[in-house]
């Protein structure tokens, strides 16, 4: 499974890369361009951890449309990518590694 998560890392993807999941992180603005560099047509699953990058969730489903989508933020999804999630959790209410065991079900 490849994983790219953008935003501060907060140990999801050391969790998930517990589980065999290839994790690729992304800080900064989450671009359309930046998003190809890191491997977007190739991920399984995309996870936004600040919401100021929100919009990384249309524009990675545009190149791949089969992509699983998460938030990880104690913070408010904007309106207009909520419908667009698979899932969203705040990470106060889950611990990273029940989070990377939920993603990855058939890795670990």
């Amino acid at each position: 499974m490849n994983v790219v998560i953008v935003g501060p890392d907060r140990g999801l993807g050391d969790a998930l890369a517990a589980r065999g999941a290839s994790v690729t992180r992304l800080e900064g603005v989450a671009s359309g361009e930046r998003l190809r560099e890191v491997g977007i047509e190739d991920a399984d699953l995309l996870v936004v951890t600040d919401v100021g990058e929100a919009t990384a969730i249309p524009v990675a489903l545009e190149t791949n449309p089969d992509l699983r989508t998460v938030a990880y933020t104690d913070d408010s999804v904007p309106e207009f990518v909520r419908g667009q999630l698979d899932f969203a959790v705040d990470p106060a209410v889950l611990p990273v590694e029940a989070i990377a065991e939920e993603l990855t079900p058939t890795l670990g």
